[in-house]
This record gives C-alpha cells, sequence and structure tokens, in this order.
C-alpha cells in the first residue's frame, strides 16, 4: 500500500534545500503521495526550545558551517554558504504555496517551495521580494500575477499559523521534517530511514 509523507518545510532552510531533490524523487519512486506544509518555524522554536541561528552558541553555528560544506560536497549541490538575502522574508512565499496547494494541488505547491529554495542557495535572489517572487513564479511557468494574488489572501496566513501550531502537537520541530504515519523523520540527512519506511509500505 502507497503511503502518504507530510513534509515540513521551511522557505529559509539549507537543509530541506539540500534535501529538496531527493524527497521528491523518493516518493514518486515508491508511489508515495507528497504534501508540503511551509510553517512558521520561529513560533514552533519559541515553544519547543529550539533557538534561531544567530542566537545559538558559536560551536553549534561553526559545526553548522561545516555540516554544510560536507553536505554540499557529498550531493554535489553548490549552495552558497552564506548567502546574501538568507534569511528572507518567507510569509508571502509561503502563503503562495499553500494557496497553490489548496487549490491546485501538491506538486506546483512543492515546485514553488523549491525555486524559492534555490534562489536562496544558490541563486543569490531574494524571494522576499515580491517582484523577484514573481519572477520565480513565473519561471515555473505559473501566471505570476494570479498566485500572487492568491497568496495575498489572509486565509492562507492564517492556515499558516494554524499548520504550525498542529506542526507542535504532532512533535515537529526542526526543518525539514517528514511524517509517515505519525513517524518523525528529522533532517535531510534521514532520508535514507524515509526511502526504508517507504520501502516497506
Amino acid at each position: 500500500m502507497a503511503l502518504h509523507v507530510d513534509y515540513y518545510a521551511s522557505l529559509n532552510s539549507p537543509w530541506a534545500h539540500l534535501g529538496a531533490a531527493r524527497i521528491v524523487a523518493m516518493t514518486a519512486a515508491h508511489g508515495a503521495s507528497l504534501r508540503i506544509i511551509p510553517v512558521d518555524f520561529g513560533s514552533i522554536f519559541a515553544q519547543s526550545g529550539g533557538l534561531p541561528l544567530p542566537k545559538r552558541s558559536p560551536q553549534r553555528q561553526a559545526y553548522r558551517m561545516m555540516e554544510l560544506k560536507r553536505w554540499r560536497e557529498k550531493l554535489s549541490i553548490p549552495i552558497n554558504l552564506t548567502p546574501k538575502y538568507f534569511p528572507s522574508n518567507e510569509l508571502l512565499a509561503a502563503c503562495c504555496a499553500i494557496g497553490l496547494r489548496e487549490t491546485v494541488g501538491n506538486g506546483p505547491a512543492i515546485a514553488l517551495a523549491h525555486a524559492v529554495l534555490k534562489a536562496v542557495w544558490e541563486e543569490e535572489r531574494n524571494p522576499g521580494d515580491p517582484a523577484v517572487l514573481a519572477e520565480i513564479i513565473g519561471g515555473l511557468g505559473m501566471d505570476a500575477a494570479a498566485v500572487m494574488a492568491l497568496g495575498a489572501e489572509p486565509r492562507w496566513a492564517e492556515m499558516r499559523a494554524a499548520d504550525s501550531q498542529a506542526a507542535l502537537e504532532r512533535g515537529v520541530f526542526g526543518a525539514p521534517s517528514y511524517v509517515i504515519e505519525g513517524e518523525i523523520f528529522w533532517g535531510q540527512d534521514r532520508l535514507g530511514f524515509v526511502e526504508e519506511r517507504l520501502a516497506r509500505g
């Protein structure tokens, strides 16, 4: 029996970007459905004991950089370790993705989220700028004006807040997290376990 994956992502996370292509390919290979949920990890951190990057200890920040270098080399993904527009304001992009998910489907929502991550981590672009976000949307072959108008509807910000609280209550505390039948896999470095779970069905 095919499984379903709830994919909790931050649209600023380098780890979500590093795992983006693999989670899409993995779920497709196993016939699993994939639903992206771009939640507010700032609010989740505030309630789960996590810290935003600038508030982490120097040791943790240094180790993060070492890990980014390792994974960049291992996966051959040319991320910029200190991108110009990190962190970007992800609210509008997240609302556009949620609006697409709820009105069009998971595929376009995931494509947009991953294009936003690529813009930050590979292209030195600022998806927090509405003009840049519109360019990203148009580059995916979507009607940028329509998607931007959709994302501006207040209901999606409200849904994001509700999704963030539901994620916290579910036990999600970090990005990316992949949830299969209640089992949480935190981090793109756990995708091997995700694949094993999908293979079991």
